[in-house]
Order: structure tokens, then C-alpha cells, then sequence
């Protein structure tokens, strides 16, 4: 017995139910990650799909909204619709938050979505290095949880004008910069930790996560291996590109020889990114509504829905 529905291909494509595609080749060449290639047929077989699927459920939580309001007499502004997106790092779950935007943001009926992840909530580098973690960058003791949800809830409750931190992937920190996010209709929060609950914060429990704000989740999957392999050829693309620019953090990494690169990347994947995705993001796979099992071509095979 599972919990799960569960789709190929062909069967998920099917579902799409004639919704039109609103995005040119340009834009998924802009939405594509690192080192991945987007393609119109992965969009049309796997996304639209979703983002009809989605719409239902927004549609549906807008209606409930409607029906409240008008029993409490209230004119308030109605919370947001939560989508919550994980997966370990480079299974290519930012660019499945961004194409989701896209295609949601197109729907008449919602058409103000926002994009946050969850790495503006890390704490700075300098508070890493005091406590001795940062080679725990991204482990649950790495996030400042109270502050991610607080924001949550504040986005819940419909508050106005809400501050988010911003991360630099080139400095490997927090900047000055703030991104803000003024009720949206819908609001993704993409990250590692998005489906982490209680259970998995001994060292600081609290009683409500990220988690339970989220009106619909997914998780990116795709095999341990395979992930490692995508990581090992997301550094040397890196390497070459977001590595040399100036003041990155990772710019030593450009002095390495091509082989001694794949062997310091598969290095910190065994001791890092693949230890937490073992001990920490896999575990909360189970709680995704909906799992997206990616091939070794970064192709979504298979399509799990909780029932």
C-alpha cells in the first residue's frame, strides 16, 4: 500500500487537458539551470500538467477564502497560497520553482506569484564561522528557523511589504540587500529544509516549521548517484563561470586541474551535500504532496501523487 498515485510520462502528459504554453524557447533558456537543458517537451509533458493541477488547488483555497469572508462579513485581504518545493542540491529543484512561476504567474486568476528560498534565511558567515559550522552550510543548525518562520507566517497572514534577506552564491553569504514581497497571490519557497519539522531539529525544537504554512509540496528526486554526478558536473561548470568572478568565495577552486576539480567535488559531496540529503532531505520526501523522480538526463520519469 502507498499513499501515492503514481504517473509515467505518457500518463502525467495526458492530464495537461489542452492548457495553452505561455513560455517562448527564450524563456526557458533564461529559467534552465547550470546544467541542465530545458526542453519545450519537458515543459509540455511534465509542467503544464502541474501547473494545472496547481491552478485547481489555488482555485479551490480562493474559493474557500471567498465563502469565509463573506460568512464573517469581513473584506480582509485572503493569506496567499503556499507552495513549498525540496530536494538536495543540483537535482535542479530552483529551476523547477522558477519555471512553476512562470507558468503560474500566466493564470488569470493569480497572477502576482513570488519566488523565495530558503538560503536568505542561513545565517551569516560570520555567525558560522563563531559556532564552528560552516562546513554544516545548509544542515538544519545552519538556518535561522525562528526568522524563516516568522516570515512564513507573516506572509500567511497577509502582512504587507515583508523584508527577506538575500544570498550571494558568488560571496557564499548574506548581502545588504533585501527582497521584498507585498501579498502576493501566490508565493513558492523553494530550499533544502522546506519540509523539515520538529523531529528534525532536536538541537533547537519549535513548534511550528515552514512546513505546516505550506498549502502544497513538492520534491525534486532523482538517485543518490546520479544527483552526485550532476554536483560533480555543476562544479566544473562553476568553475569556469561564477567561480572567477570577483569576489568569489570559491575562486581558488579555478586554480585546479580539471581532474584534481572532479576530486575535490565528489570530495565535498561525500562529506557534505550527500550526508545531508541521506540524514536530513531524503527523510522528507514522504511528505511532499507531489515527487517529481528525475532520469539521469534530468528528465522527469515518473510523477508521484499523494492521494
Amino acid at each position: 500500500m502507498t499513499p501515492y498515485l503514481s504517473f509515467n510520462r505518457q500518463q502525467w502528459a495526458e492530464l495537461r487537458n489542452s492548457v495553452p504554453m505561455t513560455l517562448s524557447e527564450t524563456d526557458l533558456v533564461e529559467l534552465q539551470g547550470v546544467n541542465e537543458s530545458l526542453t519545450m517537451d519537458e515543459v509540455e509533458e511534465i509542467y503544464l500538467p502541474l501547473s494545472r493541477l496547481l491552478n485547481l488547488y489555488i482555485a479551490a483555497r480562493q474559493n474557500r477564502n471567498t465563502v469565509l469572508n463573506n460568512f464573517l462579513g469581513n473584506q480582509e485581504s485572503a493569506p496567499p497560497f503556499i507552495i513549498g518545493i525540496a530536494g538536495s542540491v543540483a537535482v535542479g529543484k530552483s529551476t523547477t520553482a522558477r519555471l512553476l512561476k512562470a507558468l503560474l504567474s500566466r493564470w488569470e486568476n493569480h497572477p502576482k506569484v513570488e519566488l523565495v528560498t530558503t538560503d536568505g534565511f542561513l545565517y551569516p558567515k560570520k555567525v558560522l564561522d563563531e559556532r564552528g559550522i560552516m562546513h554544516r552550510k545548509g544542515f538544519p543548525e545552519s538556518y535561522d528557523i525562528k526568522r524563516l518562520v516568522q516570515f512564513v507566517s507573516d506572509v500567511k497572514a497577509a502582512k504587507p511589504n515583508l523584508e527577506v534577506p538575500v544570498y550571494s552564491h558568488i560571496t557564499y553569504d548574506i548581502t545588504d540587500e533585501v527582497k521584498v514581497v507585498n501579498r502576493p497571490d501566490v508565493l513558492i519557497i523553494e530550499g533544502l529544509n522546506v519540509l523539515q519539522s520538529g523531529m528534525d531539529y532536536p538541537h533547537d525544537p519549535h513548534r511550528v516549521f515552514v512546513s505546516d504554512f505550506l498549502d502544497f509540496s513538492l520534491y525534486v528526486d532523482a538517485e543518490s548517484n546520479v544527483i552526485e554526478q550532476w554536483y560533480v558536473e555543476r562544479f566544473l561548470n562553476f568553475r569556469k563561470g561564477a567561480f572567477t568572478k570577483p569576489g568569489s568565495y570559491f575562486s581558488h577552486y579555478t586554480r585546479l586541474t580539471v581532474p584534481k576539480a572532479i576530486e575535490k567535488a565528489h570530495s565535498i559531496w561525500q562529506s557534505i551535500n550527500g550526508v545531508n540529503l541521506d540524514a536530513n532531505i531524503l527523510p522528507t520526501k514522504g511528505r511532499a504532496h507531489l515527487i517529481l523522480k528525475k532520469g539521469q538526463s534530468h528528465k522527469v520519469e515518473q510523477v508521484f501523487l499523494r492521494k
